[in-house]
């Protein structure tokens, strides 16, 4: 009981320091380990790829590659950590987090997309945002930029905020950077194209898996955040209807707590595609861009209280119990 008090505690407390980091330094404009990984994955990509292996094959190189490039980071990490002492251990784990985590850029790109739409600049927004999503943006008007923005914030908040920092409460950092690094494979090889299919099937179902208690986790936390009720509602009846089996609880319902409409008809690669109508209220205006930012902030600053409760109930059955 002691020893699970203290591993909770130096987790918990370990936190804190990683999302100080990334809110005073952001992410790291060279030599982010992220970036690296995204190239040694792609040229292995293109490896494997090369030989236009039979789909069966195509779909056992991708597995291949999806558990060399996931599985090895985090185990060196471990092995890494357990050869050091506490206080080094203590201090990787932080930095490791703070690698994992992207609370600062998600914000910053949010924000490069609604300052410019609020004074009208529709395409200085266009362009901020083709930053981060991967549908086509040269048409869209107002309502469409900032639909895609607040998505963006919400689906983001859950995969580069609070599901890193859930791994990393439950297993420590290797865990966080086993989540992080699977999420950016999925986000890379996770796509129903010809291309990645086969290759990309494991990517995007190991992503499915370990997102599944993180995004209900997150969309709790939306919902807490704002308007509980609707975000409750929505969460219940349209999540199922949503293409992604975690995008779908996370972004319902943080459109119903927002009380807006997102969803609906995208471009992506030239081909217009329908998706779910998730949320209730008004179409999202630009104004919601910051409002999704807050409740994003609301439901991390939500996240740490109910750890530092947990910690301190914990702490006070062991001192109970002796």
């Amino acid at each position: 009981m002691a020893f699970i008090c203290i591993s909770y505690e130096l987790v918990a407390v370990s936190m804190l320091p990683a999302l100080l980091l990334d809110v005073l330094v952001g992410e790291p404009s060279r030599l982010h380990p992220l970036v690296g990984f995204g190239r040694v994955a792609s040229l292995l990509e293109r490896a494997c790829l090369k030989s236009r292996a039979h789909a069966k094959l195509t779909t056992v190189l991708g597995a291949l590659a999806w558990t060399v490039l996931v599985l090895l980071p985090p185990l060196g990490l471990a092995l890494l950590m357990s050869k050091l002492s506490a206080l080094l251990s203590f201090i990787v784990g932080i930095f490791a987090l703070y690698f994992c985590i992207g609370n600062r850029a998600l914000v910053e790109h949010a924000r490069a997309i609604s300052r410019p739409l609020i004074a009208n600049d529709e395409s200085a927004a266009r362009v901020a945002l083709s930053r981060i999503v991967s549908r086509d943006t040269a048409s869209l008007g107002e309502g469409a930029i900032s639909s895609a923005a607040v998505e963006s914030v919400l689906e983001n908040g859950s995969d580069a905020v609070l599901a890193p920092l859930f791994w990393f409460l439950v297993l420590g950092a290797p865990a966080a950077l086993l989540y992080r690094l699977a999420n950016t494979l999925d986000a890379m090889w996770g796509y129903k194209t010809e291309r990645f299919a086969n290759f990309g099937y494991t990517a995007a179902r190991m992503d499915d898996l370990l997102n599944w208690v993180p995004a209900r986790c997150c969309a709790s936390l939306y919902a807490l955040a704002g308007d509980s009720r609707r975000a409750i509602r929505c969460w219940r009846d349209q999540a199922h209807h949503y293409e992604s089996p975690n995008a779908g609880p996370v972004m319902a319902s943080g459109s119903g707590a927002l009380q807006i409409i997102n969803g609906g008809w995208a471009s992506y690669q030239g081909k217009a595609r329908h998706r779910s109508v998730l949320g209730t209220g008004e179409p999202a205006a630009a104004k919601d861009i910051e409002r999704s930012i807050r409740l994003l902030q609301i439901s991390l600053l939500y996240f740490l209280l109910m750890l530092t409760f947990s910690e301190v109930l914990l702490c006070s059955v062991f001192m109970a119990a002796n």
